[in-house]
């Protein structure tokens, strides 16, 4: 495998550079809008929980919003797939963590944030024998690195590569080469695709691109698969890193304007969600009690204590009382209350 940087290749094409100024723009454009919304916490959640949910449906992990919601809100509420993607969106928050408080991505980040999507402690493979294989023919795609000292070779490179800013390159750019060049590492033996796409919001916000993890290419991905994979092969193949590049950049464009445009959704909803509480029970309202009701889209009265300094008792009758005016959505499991925001509910599964 060749080390970064990728001094051979002409990277300043007129097509990168025009996709290179579309996904820039839009990136910007989203970076500013999210800040200038009050309630970022309840963005942040919606946004990365769809995120989880569509990188884990790139691994075959498929759920729904609903489970997901229950796995969060309902203590011994059982469904494994729910239970992976919820803690991919755990791995995303670390993630965010570690990068704000070290200020660089090391191979001990990604080491951690993998072991917290797959549930193990393997770490960096060690034993040969790793393949990506076509579920359908059989057919060996791709054969990574296979010892483990390369793999460690390769994984110090890219670190540098990540955490150096002075080489004049554009990070969307080098965000694509890094992409590429994780992937083809491969360094765990489960995980890598979830890992890689974790790095990728993470360069973003360390390179102040973003000041919070909202923007995920997982939704692109999915929906543009086969190209994804055909990209990559020819990148690898046949040196084909342009359209592999602009292929990225213009992810990020559309990204940013579905997340945007999801934003604006999400705060209408609260805004028509806000009229309507307050007339139809102006004593119960406070701008507290409606942000809980979109925090999690699912919640119980013991969050509603907490977040609203309440009793459990007032908690109680509050989501009750939201519960009667059409509001909220009772469900009883087990011993648990749960009290749904049906709508939110609804707007998260059409994105």
């Amino acid at each position: 495998m060749k080390l970064l940087p990728f001094n051979d290749y002409d990277l300043k094409t007129p097509r990168i550079l025009e996709a290179l100024n579309e996904a820039s723009r839009s990136l910007a454009e989203l970076k500013g809008f999210a800040n200038s919304i009050p309630n970022q916490h309840i963005l942040i959640n919606a946004i990365t929980i769809n995120e989880a949910k569509d990188s884990s449906a790139i691994e075959n992990i498929v759920t729904t919003h609903d489970s997901i919601y229950k796995v969060l809100t309902e203590s011994g509420f059982k469904d494994e797939s729910a239970k992976e993607v919820v803690d991919y969106r755990s791995a995303i928050w670390r993630g965010y963590e570690l990068i704000k408080e070290k200020g660089f991505i090391s191979t001990n980040v990604l080491v951690e944030l993998q072991g917290m999507i797959e549930h193990n402690k393997a770490g960096i493979r060690k034993n040969p024998g790793t393949k990506l294989v076509n579920s359908k023919t059989g057919e060996v795609i791709y054969t990574p690195p296979q010892e483990e000292t390369e793999i460690r070779d390769l994984l110090k490179n890219l670190e540098d590569y990540i955490n150096k800013n002075d080489d004049e390159m554009d990070p969307l750019i080098k965000m694509a080469l890094i992409h590429y060049q994780f992937e083809s590492i491969h360094p765990f033996y489960d995980g890598n695709g979830r890992t890689g796409r974790i790095l990728n919001v993470l360069y973003l916000v360390l390179n102040n691109l973003l000041d919070s993890p909202i923007l995920y290419l997982s939704n692109y991905i999915n929906k543009n698969k086969e190209q994804y994979y055909k990209l990559f092969t020819e990148f690898r193949e046949n040196n084909n890193y342009e359209d592999w590049i602009i292929y990225i950049l213009k992810g990020i464009e559309e990204t940013s304007k579905n997340t945007i445009e999801l934003i604006k959704q999400i705060q209408n909803e609260m805004e028509s969600y806000k009229k309507e509480f307050m007339m139809k029970l102006p004593k119960i309202y406070s701008d507290e009690l409606l942000d809980s009701l979109f925090y999690e889209v699912y919640t119980r009265i013991n969050y509603i204590e907490n977040r609203c300094d309440v009793t459990r008792q007032t908690a109680t009758t509050y989501l009750n009382s939201l519960v009667d005016a059409g509001l909220l959505e009772f469900e009883k499991v087990g011993r648990e209350s749960i009290y749904k925001n049906t709508r939110l509910i609804d707007l998260l599964s059409k994105f």
